[in-house]
């Protein structure tokens, strides 16, 4: 595929809690095109579906997984704190490689004359070219361009246009509350003399929660590390941060592990590779095909730190002066930090995204507690054998890795067990 022809397209739809509705959007969309990411919102009740490829098979994508939403979601029963106009809501169309933001909308153009012509949704045409915003749309500053003025009953209308890469980013914000929140949402915005690139809006969550929600639509000039600079410069008290979707590796921030973008277009480069090598056949093209797909999973990769740091820790009770101690502890503190990044990786990967805020909070905790506990325990032992203590944390390091091979064993053990159905 030539660079000049390589799209993204990132449909939002009014669906984020029925795994088997968000499940068939991205299946419709995996059947024509690279599906990189499906990332569900209960809350919001929305889920984003990064898809990538050339101009037709994107066009294709979008049509069946748009199809597939209008013949499952009624917006007439829809809740969420997300504003929207369709099943299918928003339809970005992204230029990347050497792509040009003109064919992207000339993509969106067409890919609209089909949603009309094909599923009798009315389209909104927004963004590059199009002098009008979706804040414009959702306002109802604007009729469709294609069909109303009258919209689907069930299905709304689909907005559908071209844009640069994004970033959507949220972050929950403590000790405010929406009337404050949606001040400073304000504040931020671009529209408002704030940061350069920010679209910027205010929510209540379930749990009495308040979400900063933003698009960083500049990423050049304001990234998620300089809104959160911003923030913390104006005493916001923060809490989790989450990117939505896929993020750019020069702008990726802790909240972005395990969701870049040049990485899922590489895993989905490497596995269209096997797919051509296994249909050519013969003995090289099947080995080619097995080390396209061969990866390292974190969590091998964490069993082998795991693995290195228990030595390492063992190994300082043998230490005879303290230049090689404070040497072995470095390489045991790098494996450990080495491990806890692993760990949140290894949880964007296994955990499902409506879980991942509950799961992510009892790892840290988990590391919190076992931060103050150390020295209570290290201490405790050292009084008795100052290498016995180092020696307990070798043993407790191997037994990790013991448990997370048999962990990820079960694992792998149930997700190749044959579906009884």
């Amino acid at each position: 595929m030539a660079r000049e022809d390589l799209f993204e397209s990132v449909p939002n739809f009014s669906e984020g809690r029925r795994e088997d509705v968000t499940g068939a959007i991205a299946a419709a969309a995996a059947a024509k095109a690279h599906v990189l990411d499906t990332d569900a919102d209960p809350d919001h009740n929305r889920v984003v579906v990064s898809i990538a490829g050339s101009r037709g098979r994107v066009v294709d994508a979008l049509l069946g997984a748009i199809g597939a939403a209008v013949e499952r979601i009624d917006l007439r029963l829809h809740t969420g704190v997300h504003p929207r106009v369709g099943a299918a809501d928003v339809i970005p169309i992204v230029p990347l490689g050497d792509a040009l933001l003109d064919a992207a909308r000339e993509i969106a153009h067409e890919t609209g004359r089909r949603v009309w012509a094909e599923l009798k949704v009315p389209v909104y045409f927004y963004g590059h070219g199009e002098g009008r915003t979706l804040a414009d749309i959702r306002a109802g500053r604007a009729k469709p361009d294609l069909g109303g003025p009258d919209l689907h009953p069930t299905a709304g209308a689909v907005c559908v246009g071209a844009r640069r890469t994004l970033v959507a980013f949220n972050v929950i914000l403590f000790d405010t509350d929406l009337v404050a929140a949606r001040a400073l949402a304000r504040s931020i915005r671009e529209s408002a003399a704030g940061l350069r690139g920010v679209q910027a809006l205010a929510f209540e969550l379930p749990g009495q929660r308040v979400q900063l929600s933003m698009n960083l639509f500049r990423i050049d000039e304001t990234s998620p590390a300089d809104v959160i600079a911003e923030l913390a410069r104006r005493g916001v008290a923060m809490g989790a941060q989450q990117v939505v979707g896929l993020c750019p590796a020069m702008v990726a921030s802790p909240a972005a592990d395990g969701r870049i973008l040049e990485a899922r277009l590489a895993s989905a480069g490497a596995a269209a590779g096997a797919a051509r090598c296994t249909e050519l056949g013969g003995e090289e093209h099947a080995a080619l095909a097995a080390r396209l797909t061969r990866g390292i999973p974190a969590a091998q990769l964490l069993m082998l730190v795991l693995l290195i740091g228990g030595p390492l820790c063992a190994s300082m009770a043998l230490a005879r002066s303290w230049p090689t101690l404070l040497v072995l502890r470095a390489l045991a503190g790098l494996c450990l930090g080495g491990a806890i990044t692993l760990a949140y990786t290894l949880g964007a990967e296994i955990v499902p995204s409506e879980h991942r805020g509950a799961a992510f909070g009892w790892l840290a905790f988990g590391l919190q507690f076992g931060t103050a506990a150390s020295p209570l325990v290290t201490g405790g032992l050292a009084a008795v054998s100052l290498p016995g203590a180092y020696l307990f944390y070798g043993v407790l390091a191997w037994l990790a890795a013991a448990l997370l091979a048999f962990g990820a064993r079960g694992l792998r053990a149930r997700r190749e067990r044959p579906d009884p159905t």
